[in-house]
């Protein structure tokens, strides 16, 4: 049901089943070994290649040096299984090699104080805030022709894993100020990542921080922090030591949320370590937007004569067969709401999808800096 309108609003899927096809792992058991992860056409993860690790100049107010150099992209065939709803890794196979240049990219995630910042300087308005018309939805009843977005909202008890608008719901009023409707607000969550951002909002923000969105290649590099075939953005063990090392969901999914992680929702960016890169939350906390379009067969498509890969932009149009005539963007990295029971994408190399004039509270953004950009 990816794409198709919820209450007659809007295509949703992205948003409303981001865990529905995605690698998952759980707690008890442990990564392959690297030699051990293998895509479906035998390519091994190859160890990672870093170019020059001195950044250029010094670092713009919150970014980090990524080096650059030549990875194996992808996700491993063997998390296939290893969640509670399968389909983890078909749209992220073959593991190729992939070469890119150098690059700045935040540290965190973009936080409602910096993206305050953004609307207070620009005037700007996200899409959240801007009531659909009946141009743009022939068909959605009258009464919700009214701005907002879509909140998740546990249910009071167990149910069917089958059916995500159980826990999803389009709220009139909900936005990035007001995340889960009318009378929430984010006093106090000045660092929290900003949530309810579609990918217009974001560009629209990047353009005016002098950055722009990351690709999807550069993300995963970035993620990866040099190393090669990992599961996790800091190892092969989700807990190691015992500690959470990401915001993701403990507890029944959808209906209860332990909070054994520290936090229920989103959490203030760096609340957990950093990668290898110095880059937080990477795993976990929201969803962030990529620049690429989403094809379910690109990664096929790009590596079919067997050439080398430099410096990948996406395809030139998108494709999701469960939802055909949808234009959706990649997002990576989880969310707050990840769990080995429905879904785990804080996975390496598991691929998000986003209708991207959609948002949620559970998707948020950071931002890239080209090698000769500096503010």
């Amino acid at each position: 049901m990816q794409g198709s309108p919820i209450r007659g609003i809007g295509p949703l899927m992205a948003t409303l089943g981001l865990c529905t096809a995605v690698g998952c792992g759980t707690p008890e058991r442990e990564a392959k070994t690297l030699m051990d992860q293998v895509s479906d056409n035998g390519t091994l993860f190859l160890p990672t290649e870093a170019l020059e690790a001195a950044p250029p100049h010094n670092a713009p107010p919150g970014m980090v040096w990524i080096p650059g150099g030549t990875f194996s992209m992808g996700a491993d065939a063997g998390c296939e299984g290893l969640c509670a709803r399968p389909g983890t890794t078909p749209d992220a196979l073959p593991v190729h090699r992939v070469s890119l240049r150098g690059f700045w990219l935040d540290a965190t995630e973009v936080t409602n104080d910096q993206f305050a910042a953004f609307v207070e300087a620009t005037g700007y308005r996200t899409i959240a805030e801007i009531a659909p018309t009946r141009e743009q939805f022939p068909t959605a009843p009258e009464e919700n022709l009214r701005a907002g977005s879509v909140v998740f909202t546990p249910p009071d008890g167990p149910v069917a894993l089958d059916d995500h608008y159980q826990w999803w719901n389009y709220v009139h009023g909900a936005n990035w100020r007001h995340p889960q409707g009318p009378g929430s607000s984010i006093a106090g969550k000045g660092r929290h990542p900003v949530v309810h951002v579609a990918y217009p909002d974001a560009e629209a923000y990047a353009q005016w921080a002098g950055k722009r969105l990351p690709t999807e290649a550069e993300w995963e590099f970035a993620a990866r922090g040099g190393m090669a075939g990992r599961r996790y953005t800091w190892g092969d063990t989700l807990k190691p030591g015992g500690r959470w090392m990401a915001n993701i969901h403990q507890g029944r999914f959808p209906m209860e949320d332990t909070a054994e992680d520290g936090h229920a929702g989103t959490a203030p960016v760096a609340s957990y370590p950093a990668n290898a890169y110095g880059l937080y939350d990477m795993a976990g906390n929201v969803w962030e937007w990529c620049s690429d379009l989403y094809r379910h067969d690109h990664y096929r498509q790009r590596t079919a004569d067997g050439s080398p890969v430099h410096d990948p932009q996406g395809p030139a149009d998108a494709l999701d067969p469960m939802e055909p005539g949808v234009r959706k963007r990649v997002q990576r990295g989880g969310s707050f709401l990840c769990t080995e029971q429905y879904c785990t994408r804080y996975l390496l190399g598991t691929r998000g999808k986003h209708e991207e004039t959609s948002g949620s509270d559970h998707v948020g953004f950071r931002c890239a800096m080209d090698i000769n950009d500096n503010n």
